[in-house]
C-alpha cells in the first residue's frame, strides 16, 4: 500500500509539472517590420509564470501575490535576461536586442484578463531578404504573427517552445498560404493541442471513459463534450462570448477533478452525467479558442482554421479513447467491468483517485498562477 501510494504521488507530482508547460494561448507575439530597416516584437504573456521563469533563472526566490505594481517593478530588472531569450536572425545571422516592459495587467476582477506586454525591438541590414525568430521563455504551443513593412497578410506560425521559426520572408508580395496547407497546419496543431499537450484535456477523457467501459455511453458522453467544445471554439473566435484564461482555466481544472470524484462516488453512469460532460464541455472550448483568438487571421482563413483545428481535437480525442479502450476495456475488463469485480477496485478507483487529485491540485496552482 504505501508503495502504491508513494508511485500515487510521484505521477501526480509529474503531471502537476506538465500542467505549467500547457500555455497555448496564453502567449502570443506579434512580429512586424518597421520602417527604416527595423523591427519590433510584442509579446504577451502570463505575468505571474514569467516572472517566477526568471527569478528561477536567476537563482531567486519565487515571488506569490504578485500585483501589477510588483510586478512593474520587477520585470524591467530582468530586461536584459529576457533579451538573451529573444533571438531574431537577419538571413541567418543573430541582431542585436533590446526589451522593454510596455504593460502589465493584474486585476482583482478575476473576470477581467491578467497580462504583461513586453515590446522587443532593433535593426536589420539594409536589403535583409528573411528573418527568423525565437523566444526562450516558453515551454509550449504559441503563435507567432508576421507582418511586413509594406502591410502585406498577416501570416502565422506555430512554434514549440523555444524552437526557431522558419524565415520569415520580408517581401510584401509573398503568396499567402493555400487552403490545403492552411488545413494542415491548424489540423496538426488542434491534434497536438490535446496529444501531447493538453494533459488535462487527456484527463477529463479518460474521466469520462473510467466510469464505465461501454463503448455506447462513452461514446455518448464524447459526443456531448464534442458539441458543447465545438459551440464555444466558434463563439468565442467570433467575439461572442469571452472569459478570460485566468477564469476558464482554473475551471478547466476543477472539470478534471469533478468527473474523477463523481467516478469514485457512483459506479454507474447517471442520467445527469452527460449533461455535466457538455457544461464542461462548454469551458473546454474557450480553453480551445484561447490559442486562436488573438491571432490576425485574414477572414477568409478563419472558417478554415475553426473547422481544421477543431478536427484535430477530436482526432486527439478519439484517439484517446481508443488506447484506453483496447488497454483496458479488452486486455482488463473483456469490454465489460461488471463481470470484473476487480477492475473497480483496481482500475477505476485508482486512477480516478490520482486524477481527481491531481485536478484539485492544478486549480489551485493555477489560481496562483494567474
Amino acid at each position: 500500500m504505501i508503495r502504491r501510494l508513494r508511485a500515487a504521488l510521484l505521477v501526480l507530482a509529474w503531471l502537476g509539472g506538465a500542467a505549467q508547460a500547457h500555455e497555448i494561448g496564453t502567449t502570443q507575439v506579434q512580429l512586424s517590420m518597421g520602417p527604416g530597416d527595423t523591427w519590433s516584437a510584442v509579446i504577451t504573456t502570463a505575468p505571474t509564470a514569467l516572472v517566477n521563469r526568471l527569478e528561477a533563472a536567476a537563482g531567486q526566490p519565487l515571488s506569490h501575490d504578485l500585483t501589477a505594481e510588483r510586478a512593474a517593478a520587477i520585470l524591467p530588472g530582468h530586461s536584459a535576461a529576457i533579451a538573451a531569450q529573444v533571438e531574431v536572425r537577419a538571413d541567418g545571422t543573430p541582431r542585436p536586442t533590446t526589451v522593454m516592459v510596455e504593460r502589465v495587467e493584474m486585476p482583482s476582477d478575476i473576470t477581467l484578463p491578467a497580462f504583461v506586454v513586453l515590446r522587443a525591438s532593433g535593426t536589420l541590414p539594409p536589403g535583409t531578404r528573411a528573418i527568423t525568430w525565437r523566444y526562450g521563455l516558453v515551454h509550449s504551443t504559441y503563435g507567432v504573427v508576421f507582418t511586413d513593412a509594406a502591410g502585406g497578410a498577416a501570416r502565422t506560425q506555430w512554434l514549440e517552445g523555444d524552437a526557431t521559426s522558419a524565415p520569415f520572408a520580408t517581401a510584401a508580395d509573398t503568396a499567402p498560404a493555400s487552403l490545403p496547407q492552411l488545413a494542415a497546419q491548424y489540423l496538426g496543431l488542434g491534434f497536438l493541442h490535446i496529444l501531447p499537450e493538453g494533459l488535462d484535456h487527456i484527463l477529463f477523457v479518460l474521466g469520462i471513459f473510467l466510469l464505465t467501459t461501454r463503448l455506447r455511453s462513452i461514446l455518448v458522453q464524447v459526443t456531448a463534450f464534442t458539441l458543447a467544445h465545438s459551440v464555444t471554439l466558434g463563439l468565442t473566435l467570433y467575439g461572442v462570448i469571452s472569459l478570460p484564461s485566468r477564469v476558464v482555466e482554473p475551471l478547466i481544472a476543477l472539470s478534471v477533478a469533478y468527473v474523477a470524484v463523481e467516478n469514485l462516488l457512483t459506479a454507474r453512469l447517471t442520467p445527469w452525467r452527460p449533461l455535466v460532460v457538455f457544461g464542461f464541455g462548454l469551458l473546454h472550448g474557450m480553453g480551445f479558442a484561447g490559442a486562436l483568438a488573438d491571432l490576425r487571421l485574414a477572414r477568409r482563413d478563419i472558417i478554415p482554421a475553426l473547422v481544421s483545428f477543431n478536427a484535430g481535437i477530436e482526432l486527439a480525442q478519439l484517439s484517446i479513447i481508443a488506447a484506453a479502450y483496447g488497454t483496458v476495456a479488452f486486455v482488463c475488463a473483456s469490454g465489460d467491468h461488471k463481470d470484473k469485480p476487480w477492475y473497480r477496485r483496481r482500475v477505476v478507483i485508482p486512477a480516478s483517485s490520482v486524477i481527481a487529485a491531481t485536478g484539485l491540485f492544478w486549480t489551485v496552482q493555477r489560481v496562483a498562477g494567474f
